[in-house]
Formats: structure tokens, C-alpha cells, sequence
């Protein structure tokens, strides 16, 4: 196969195209397919290489945290203290070590889940309409494109009707660009202006056609761009410059305090400069969370995972938080909230309601009418109206095979319903299509609510037209009877619209069908065809409301989140749903449909979302400004969509959610999380993790933060009081980046607790660090753990002879024995607060403790720590420790539990 240039291509008629890729109408066959990919490759473009896994992890060297700690690492070599500047440096290492190794592992998964959903693309091979991987394809493949479609290769246009492609992503041009078969004139064109070309990367915006790829990969107009493009640096998410807030302001606490006490330890208690210096460092040191950030994305990472087992694909780790503080979504109907496994259940022709029995989109079934075989002079009526079904229609009804074991549907649902009901009314349908071939199609776009297709009958040209009944009716002249078209009077009308509201207030979708034997030389475009047609009738679909969507809503309500229904369907349809889903209860709701939303002021359409709302017959357009006002509002909005229309609000929602099964290429491509089932009750599960991960940060926060206080202490006490000093550095070090660390991380997999959804949403401006928090870490349980701490210090000078008022031993092996007790309180007591953390206000007796295995691996852990810092000589005379007696394991033994028990009776008086 010759390779041909853009221009070259594009000058070429339709014949000289099939002919220069050696492909033809009916596509390649199987045989050729793998030889071609076998000579050009896959059509995927290689990512662009982003930074060395040595210099990501050099970065994690050179963070705020990591600067502080190294500062003080010199200084302690400056001062002559090369142990404990050795011990600092040890700490940079392991947290950089650790965090690299988590956010490595954050990212592998957050791409793994990525490859769950990959881009797919329809062709025509071995003669049939096949849905195939798009990096599967390969140059001489005939592409099929619709609405909604993302393009995967470069292709020369061989059919268009309507066709219109957003090239803004190569252009930068937000106007879709009309597409032709033909192109006339290319002197003053560049590649991407040409008409008859499609580019990879870009978005079907509406109208179908067919084209045959050129160029696939890196030789794509778009691989050429992005081969040589540089990689653009991503803004930090929210939560990312709510951590760096929130390091700086540690930070800030951190210098400050140790600044102060340097300041009275050596002017005021009188210590040497050196001594004041050691001081210093310690209170530093103490109050830097050095393992902050590598918990914070163990428990992005953990959510993240956590979700895609709840089947709603995560894009972007922040995403996960984001979630959690949505207080309004607004949600589609269809395949949303209802199954999206549409069957017509009735049909209404010439004054008579057939039944149609069968559900899904098996062809088992049969067309009645009162349990009576149809009128024989409705047979004639009944097959124009099942035809028109089947020849508007861009579905495939798709026989079950080893891949698919039941009946399923390429295509629109809808559709797919309108063929299951011809091929249950008798018309064989791969015969229909092809005896009467299609010379033109008007795709349906939502502002007139209609489709039509041209095609030859008889010789005939007949417009086939399907869509809204309200729309349909009002270009229909007549109406179909037993003699043939009659004239549609005002009476017959009115039977139809009672008709279509009989339907809609049963919570159907209902569509109507109507046709027109065009005269010679019509011109086929939408003024042309759709006028004069001939009303055929409504079928009524049911699309029931998926099982468990109730109980989703209702943990909604529960959880103050409003759920907001903007649908396309008409208003009673909508209304009757609604209902049933319990998404509106009252007598006073409105119902708004896109016209009158369109006369309505942004402050009446904000005064109308504050009561019960639903929008139905919504134009593109209505939800995003639906959106743009629940904001301005003060709300979070997650917003749910599946086509092309909808990526405007998928981006302007705080949380834009695409469907997986249904959606479109540029829906997903524009979301942040992508729901792999299409189902509500996912979205709100993905809401309840969102929860879960903002809280439990906030409980790692509050863990972390409660061991500063008795850090700090003895630093104080030794300053203020001349008492020998009863925690050294190191073993502050030994409690931040070593025994705390397991249970902190147990806390970051924290399941959701009981009532997250009965709670608020957060507020927007809340931070994770917030008053309440600070005064719970700082103020109850650190104190209550530096009381521990330092009652354990003096209980050994006591049990050596010690009284109040004599002098104390600085050193010696009292001494020694006093600072291991003191450290030991210290994670003792924090073993109790790893149980008191895991809810502000839940009682641990409803949690359970064996609920999170990991809190208790955690305390293992710690404690194996503990033991070991105590009694292995190595680490003990390093860390400054001495073995511990009997007496002294039975008074730490009552730590744990005396904390808990304070913790318990708060959270009663707080409940």
C-alpha cells in the first residue's frame, strides 16, 4: 500500500480512495487487518516521557518538610553532634523512600484503572459493523462516526450527512468544522482546513459519516503535535494547596516555638548556647509531621482503589476528596437512574393501543391488541410504522455469540428498542436495510428533537422520520388510516397529544414515527424533507428505574445532598419518574422545561432551584447553566453526562462524572471519575468514599498531632524548671518516623464509619486542620498524653528514691530508665489514641475494634518497635534506652485504655 500525503488524498475521488489504501466498501478482512498492523504498528502514540524515577525521587528530598529537617541536620553537625545529625538525615531518607514508593504506586493504579476503559472505535471488517480497540486500527480500515464519537486515526471522509468536527483540540477553533465528501479547492487550504479529511484526537459534534483511515499513531496530525509539543506543567488540585497551606503553617508553628524557647531556655533559664540549641531542635523537630505526606497519598491512593471496586474510575487522585464535599448532583434519567434496557411495551396507530410482550432485547415477543391477532387492515399500517422503526434507526440488533450471551444493542438504546419490536412484529431486518439502501440521513440534533433518513423504495425516495411527538406532529400534514394518508385535523391532533400524555404519566418514553413519499427533485435537507409528513404513531417505551437507585436517593437525603433531574424526556415522563424515584415529594414542584428555562433570569431560575425542581425537555445548553447557578449559589455540584453535548458541564462541575457503558469518547475524556456502570448508586458511593478519604485525613491529623504535645513538654519543663531533660531527640525522631507511622497509615484506610452519609456536606470553606481538630489533638489528647508521659518520668525517680525537692540525676542509669519510660508513654499512649482517632464521634464499641485489621497490625507493629528499641543493645544505645521492669510494663499498660476512656466520655457529651 502506497503512503500518500494529506492533500493528495483529499483530492482524490471516492473509487481512487478504496483504491489507494486497497480496501473497499465492506472493510478489510481479518487476514489483511493483522498483516497491516504487523507492518505499521499499533495506532497508539508513545507518552511523553516525564521525569527519571531518580530525579522524582530527588524531589522528594528537596519538599518543605525535607528543607526543615536538613537545616537541622547541618546545624547539629555544626554544633558537633554527629550522631544526632546522622539520625536526621536517616529520617529525610526513609520519608522520601516511603513517599516515593507510595506516590509511584498511586500513579501505577490510577493507569491501571485507566486501561479499564479504553478507547474503542466502530469499522466495517469482513463486511460487518464491528466495535473494535481503536489502537487496533490500521491504515484502509472504513470508520464509522457519530455524534459523540472521539476520532482515533486520520481518515478521508467517503460519506458525510450533516457532519460537523471539533478540531479545537488541534485548532484551537471552539466552531465545529462542516465536513463533505468532496473537496474542490486546495490552494489556500492548510492539512487540517481541508473538508473532506478527519483528524484523530477530535470530537464528532454532530451529523454521521464514514472515512478511511490514512494515517494512525505518531503519523496523525495529532501524534505529529504531541511528539513535538513539551509536556505542560499541571496545576495543583485543591487539596494539593490545602496540604502545602497546611505544611507551611506547621512549619511556621514548628520555627516559632522552637525560636521562642531558644530565646527563654538561653536568656532566661541560663542554659550554655549549645544546650539551648539542642533544645531548639527538638522542639522542631517535634512538631514537623514528618510522615504527612506520604500517608495523605497512601489514602488518595487507597480511595482511588476503594472506588474502582465500587465501579467509578477515578482520573485524578484529588477527585477522591472532592467528592466527598458535593452537595448537590445533578443527575441524567436515562441509564442514570432508570436500567437503560429500553423496550416498547406499546404502540398507538389509528385510535388502537397495541401491546407488546417481552422486555429486553430479545425478539421473543409478539404485537396485540386487546389479546386479539391485529386487524388485517391495520396490517399495512402496523408494517409502514415497524419500517420506518427499523430504517430511521442506526442501531444493530446483535444476536448472542460466545462473547455476548444474550441479546445486546450496538448503539443507541433507544433505537436498539424500536428494532426489537420490528423483529417482533415479523420484518426481517437485515433485509429491510438492504433493499432499501439509504441516500441521505438528517441526524437528530436536540433543537428540533427529530431524525430522518432518506432512503429509495419502489423508486421512490421516502424520508423515514422519528423523534419527540410534540416535534414530529408539528411538521406532520396527515395521518395514516386503513385508506391511506388522510388529513390530520385539530380533533386528531388532540388524540394524539392525550395519547402521548396517557403514556408519559406511566413514566414511558415515548416517541412518534411518521414518513413522506418525497416528489422529484426534493432537496434533501431538513426544510425539504420534514414538512407534509404523514403521521404513522407513538411507541411507548419503558426504561424501568434501576432497583437499588431508590435507597441511593434516600442515603442522599440523608446525607444533604439534593439530587437534581435534567432530562430530555417530556414533562409528565419525567414528573412520573421522579416520583417513583422519590426524587420529589411534594405537591409544589416544578417541572421546567428547556423554552421556559430559556425565559427565565439567572435570579428566577436560582429562586426556582431553591424548592423542588425537575427539568425536562432540556436543550445542551440548560445544563450548564444549571450548574453555573447551583454554584453562584454556594453549592459543590457533581454532574453526571454521557454525550458530546454535555462536556461543557462535565467541565464546569466541581466533579464531572461520564458514563462508562454509554457515554461518549469526549464525555470521559472531559470527566474527572468515570462510572464503569452507568448506575447511580455509584456515584453516591464514590460520594461516601469521598467522605471517607477528607476524614480520614483529618483522623491521621489528629493522631499525628496529639504525640507533639508530650514532645514538646519536656523540652518546656527542662527549660522553665531545670529538670533533667526526659525525651532526647532521637527518641522523638524513633515515635514520629518510626512507631507511629503503621497505625497512622491504618487510619488512612479507614473504612467509611456508621452515619458518614447521615451527616452534612462539609462546607466549601472548611479546612481539614480546623479549630475543633487543633483543640482535640492539642488540647485533650496531647495533654492527656503528656501527662502520661511525664507521670511515667517521675514515677522511676520515685521508684529509685526520688522525692519532691531533692535534686534529680541527669544522667546515669536511672536516668536512662526515666527518658525509655517517658518515650514508651508516649507510644503507649498512642496506642489508645489510634482507636480513640478513628472516629471524632462514634463510640469505639460501635466501630469495633477488630473492625480495621490494619489498626491492629499497626499497633502490632508499633509495639514490636517499642520492644525493640527497648531491648536489642544496638538500638538501645543509639536511641539512649534502658530494658524496663515488671512495674514499669503494668503502668504503661494502663495508658491505653485510661486515654480511650477519656476520649469515650467525650464523644458521649459531644453525641
Amino acid at each position: 500500500m502506497t503512503q500518500h500525503l494529506p492533500q493528495q488524498i483529499a483530492m482524490l475521488g471516492i473509487e481512487g480512495v478504496y483504491k489507494a489504501h486497497s480496501t473497499r466498501p465492506e472493510g478489510l478482512t481479518t487476514e489483511e487487518v493483522h498483516a497491516r498492523q504487523s507492518q505499521f504498528g499499533l495506532n497508539s502514540i508513545p507518552e511523553a516521557p516525564g521525569p527519571s524515577l531518580v530525579l522524582r525521587f530527588l524531589k522528594q528530598l528537596v519538599h518543605f518538610f525535607a528543607l526543615l529537617l536538613w537545616i537541622g541536620g547541618f546545624l547539629a553537625f555544626v554544633a558537633g553532634m554527629p550522631e544526632l545529625g546522622s539520625a536526621i538525615i536517616a529520617v529525610i531518607l526513609i520519608n522520601a523512600v516511603f513517599s516515593f514508593f507510595q506516590e509511584y504506586r498511586a500513579e501505577r493504579a490510577v493507569a491501571a484503572l485507566r486501561r479499564l476503559l479504553p478507547a474503542k472505535a466502530k469499522v466495517r471488517r469482513n463486511g460487518e459493523v464491528v466495535e473494535v480497540l481503536a489502537e487496533s486500527l490500521v491504515p484502509g480500515d472504513v470508520l464509522l462516526l457519530s455524534e459523540g464519537d472521539q476520532v482515533s486515526a486520520d481518515a478521508r471522509l467517503v460519506e458525510a450527512y450533516d457532519l460537523q468536527v471539533d478540531q479545537s483540540v488541534l485548532t484551537g477553533e471552539s466552531r465545529p468544522a462542516g465536513k463533505v465528501i468532496n473537496e474542490h479547492e486546495l490552494d489556500h487550504l492548510s492539512t487540517l482546513e481541508v473538508h473532506n479529511l478527519v483528524f484523530g484526537g477530535t470530537l464528532v459534534a454532530s451529523g454521521v459519516g464514514e472515512a478511511v483511515v490514512y494515517a494512525i499513531g505518531r503519523d496523525t496530525q495529532f501524534g505529529q503535535i504531541l511528539h513535538s509539543s513539551q509536556t505542560i506543567q499541571q496545576l495543583p488540585s485543591t487539596l494539593q494547596q490545602e496540604l502545602q497551606r497546611l505544611t507551611r503553617w506547621i512549619a511556621a508553628i514548628a520555627i516559632a516555638l522552637g525560636t521562642v524557647f531558644f530565646l527563654l531556655s538561653a536568656f532566661i533559664a541560663g542554659l550554655s548556647p549549645g544546650t539551648a540549641f539542642i533544645f531548639t531542635l527538638g522542639m522542631v523537630v517535634a512538631n514537623v509531621p514528618e510522615g504527612l505526606l506520604p500517608t495523605v497519598t497512601l489514602a488518595l491512593a487507597v480511595g482511588v482503589q476503594t472506588m474502582a471496586r465500587r465501579n467509578a474510575i477515578v482520573k485524578h487522585l484529588s477527585a477522591v476528596e472532592s467528592m466527598g464535599s458535593t452537595t448537590v448532583i445533578c443527575s441524567d434519567k436515562t441509564g442514570t437512574l432508570t436500567e437503560n434496557q429500553m423496550s416498547v411495551s406499546q404502540l398507538y396507530i389509528g385510535g388502537q393501543t397495541l401491546q407488546v410482550t417481552g422486555a429486553g432485547y430479545d425478539p421473543t415477543g409478539k404485537v396485540f391488541a386487546d389479546d386479539l391477532p391485529v386487524d388485517f387492515t391495520w396490517s399495512d399500517g402496523l408494517h409502514r410504522l415497524l419500517r420506518c422503526a427499523t430504517l430511521c434507526n442506526n442501531a444493530r440488533h446483535l444476536p448472542p455469540s460466545e462473547e455476548r450471551p444474550v441479546w445486546s444493542v450496538m448503539g443507541d438504546p433507544t433505537e436498539g428498542a424500536l428494532l426489537v419490536v420490528a423483529s417482533k412484529g415479523g420484518l426481517a431486518l437485515e433485509k429491510e436495510l438492504l433493499e432499501y439502501p439509504r441516500v441521505r440521513e438528517l441526524p437528530f440534533d436536540p433543537g428540533r428533537k427529530r431524525m430522518a433518513s432518506v432512503r429509495v423504495e419502489d423508486g421512490h425516495q421516502v424520508a423515514y422520520v422519528k423523534g419527540a411527538p410534540l416535534e414530529v406532529l408539528s411538521v406532520c400534514k396527515y395521518e395514516e388510516t386503513q385508506h391511506g394518508p388522510a388529513p390530520l385535523d385539530e380533533a386528531g391532533r388532540q388524540r394524539v397529544h392525550d395519547q402521548n400524555d396517557t403514556f408519559a404519566t406511566q413514566g414511558l418514553r415515548v416517541l412518534a414515527l411518521a414518513y413522506r413519499i418525497l416528489p422529484p427533485d426534493t432537496g434533501l435537507t431538513i426544510r425539504g424533507v420534514e414538512r407534509e409528513l404523514v403521521f404513522l404513531g407513538l411507541a411507548a417505551m419503558e426504561d424501568p428505574p434501576r432497583p437499588e437507585v431508590p435507597e441511593a436517593i434516600s442515603r442522599c437525603q440523608k446525607a444533604g445532598i439534593r439530587v437534581i433531574m435534567i432530562t430530555g424526556d417530556y414533562t409528565l415522563t419525567a414528573e412520573a419518574i421522579a416520583r417513583r424515584l422519590d426524587l420529589v415529594q411534594g405537591e409544589n414542584v416544578s417541572t421546567i422545561t428547556g423554552t421556559e428555562l430559556s425565559q427565565l433570569s439567572d435570579r428566577e431560575l436560582e429562586s426556582a432551584l431553591g424548592g423542588e425542581v425537575i427539568f425536562a425537555r432540556a436543550a445542551p445548553g440548560d445544563k450548564l447553566r444549571i450548574v453555573e447557578a447551583l454554584q453562584r449559589m454556594g453549592h459543590v455540584v457533581t454532574v453526571t453526562g454521557d454525550g458530546v453535548n454535555d462536556v461543557p458541564a462535565l467541565k464546569r462541575g466541581d466533579v464531572g462524572v461520564a458514563m462508562g457503558l454509554s457515554g461518549t469518547d469526549a464525555a470521559r475524556e472531559a470527566a474527572d471519575i468515570v462510572v464503569a456502570d452507568d448506575n447511580f448508586a455509584s456515584i453516591v458511593g464514590a460520594i461516601e468514599e469521598g467522605r471517607s478519604v477528607y476524614h480520614n485525613i483529618r483522623k491521621f491529623f489528629t493522631y499525628i498531632l496529639a504525640s507533639n504535645i508530650p514532645e514538646i513538654v519536656p523540652f518546656a519543663i527542662f527549660a522553665l524548671f531545670r529538670s533533667p531533660l526526659a525525651l532526647t531527640v532521637l527518641q522523638i525522631l524513633a515515635v514520629d518516623l518510626g512507631t507511629d507511622m503503621a497505625p497512622a497509615l491504618a487510619l488512612g484506610v479507614e473504612r467509611p464509619e456508621p452515619g458518614v452519609m447521615d451527616r452534612p456536606p462539609r462546607r466549601a470553606a472548611e479546612h481539614i486542620l480546623d479549630v475543633p481538630t487543633l483543640l482535640r489533638a492539642y488540647a485533650f489528647l496531647g495533654v492527656l498524653e503528656a501527662a502520661f508521659a511525664m507521670s511515667g518520668f517521675f514515677f522511676v525517680y520515685w521508684m529509685g528514691g526520688w522525692r519532691p525537692g531533692e535534686a534529680m540525676a541527669g544522667s546515669g542509669p536511672l536516668y536512662q530508665q526515666a527518658t525509655t519510660l517517658t518515650f514508651a508513654a508516649i507510644v503507649m499512649g498512642q496506642v489508645g489514641n489510634v482507636f480513640a482517632c478513628r472516629s471524632p464521634t462514634e463510640s469505639i464499641r460501635r466501630l469495633g475494634f477488630t473492625s480495621n485489621p490494619a489498626v491492629l497490625l499497626g499497633i502490632g507493629a508499633e509495639l514490636g518497635l517499642l520492644l525493640a528499641l527497648v531491648y536489642l543493645p544496638p538500638l538501645a544505645a543509639i536511641f539512649g534506652t534502658a530494658p524496663l521492669g515488671l512495674q514499669h510494663w503494668l503502668v504503661l499498660a494502663a495508658f491505653p485504655p485510661m486515654l480511650l476512656s477519656f476520649d469515650e466520655a467525650r464523644k458521649a457529651l459531644v453525641r
